[in-house]
């Protein structure tokens, strides 16, 4: 199931008390009043879009710490800020930012929800992912090449994805966090016509959260 990064804007308004309680963490061109807004992209480098508006004028933001400071009758000018300045004036929030999603492919041998020898084997690193999270949330989706007709390869795909389901259960993962669905041949990750073997599209999806 392919979903779209998520990418982080951060907005520091910056008051008296800010000023002289936490001014390690303010960059000397930003005074009190004044609200910087910073444009910052997630682990995996996705970086996303924003439009900073004012009275007096508007700036776009859409590369890596692009950063606005926004002050009362002033046009939002966009400078770039160093990861350096990125990193010690928001430490506190981005410490506090969940990991991003995890994403796991496993393949399946023809009409069937039996894995591959090489996806079974990538079982423990998925189990080590989720160690990671304390809370964790898992999609399970299940595809299949375009062999067969739609309704049945809707049913071998939810077929696939539960069979993931009931590996991980044996293996101590709670059910109540994984969502199983199945795509069938509606999200081919190999385009095809219909009719065609393509190993690559009979698999199973792992988004983890």
């Amino acid at each position: 199931m392919k979903r779209p990064k998520p990418f982080t804007i951060l907005i520091a308004t910056l008051t008296a008390c800010t000023l002289g309680c936490a001014q390690k963490r303010v960059p000397p061109s930003v005074r009190p009043g004044q609200a910087q807004v910073v444009l910052l992209p997630d682990p995996g480098g996705t970086v996303g879009h924003a439009t900073v508006t004012n009275p007096a004028g508007t700036a776009d933001l859409d590369i890596p710490r692009a950063s606005v400071t926004v002050s009362p009758g002033q046009p939002p000018a966009v400078m770039i800020i160093s990861e350096a300045d990125a990193t010690r004036l928001f430490h506190d929030v981005l410490s506090t930012l969940p990991p991003s999603p995890e994403q796991f492919l496993l393949y399946f041998r023809f009409e069937s929800d039996e894995l591959t020898d090489q996806s079974r084997a990538l079982l423990p690193r998925i189990l080590e992912a989720l160690k990671k999270r304390p809370f964790p949330d898992l999609a399970v989706v299940g595809h299949t090449d375009t062999t067969g007709n739609a309704a049945g390869n809707i049913e071998l795909g939810l077929k696939r994805a539960n069979a993931i389901r009931a590996l991980l259960v044996a293996a101590g993962v709670s059910g109540d966090v994984i969502e199983v669905t199945s795509h069938g041949e509606a999200d081919l990750l190999i385009k095809t016509a219909d009719g065609v073997l393509e190993p690559r599209n009979r698999r199973v999806e792992i988004t983890i959260r």
